[in-house]
């Protein structure tokens, strides 16, 4: 099994619903996301998945969400936009053309995560 991982980042405003304490108050972050995707075959120049291609992807994924205001969002409207809901809808969105995206990962700080997979 091979595994590959991508970095970006992202910065947006949110706040959760449903939720006391300071959270609930629209705030920003800086997210960084990680994304990986395995696979048991490599192509015939022995890459699992070209970089820029996957970069590519994720970034059209990352662009949407930069400098907004996620609860503002129609894919978000209604629903508490936590870390653990944004890691979800970024691996949903990627696993259309990556069918091998095995998890998501986004941090909120650099200590606090918030990881996706099935």
């Amino acid at each position: 099994m091979f595994e590959v991982k991508i970095e970006t980042n992202f910065s947006a405003a949110h706040h959760l619903l449903n939720y006391k304490g300071n959270c609930e108050n629209q705030h920003g972050h800086n997210w960084k996301v990680e994304v990986y995707v395995r696979g048991c075959e490599l192509d015939k120049a022995n890459i699992l998945v070209d970089f820029k291609i996957l970069k590519k992807c994720v970034n059209e994924v990352v662009d949407y969400l930069d400098h907004s205001d996620i609860n503002e969002l129609p894919e978000f409207s209604g629903i508490s936009p936590s870390s653990e809901i944004i890691s979800k809808y970024i691996y949903s969105k990627v696993k259309v053309k990556f069918s091998g995206v095995s998890r998501v990962n986004v941090w909120e700080t650099p200590t606090s995560r918030a990881s996706y997979w099935e």
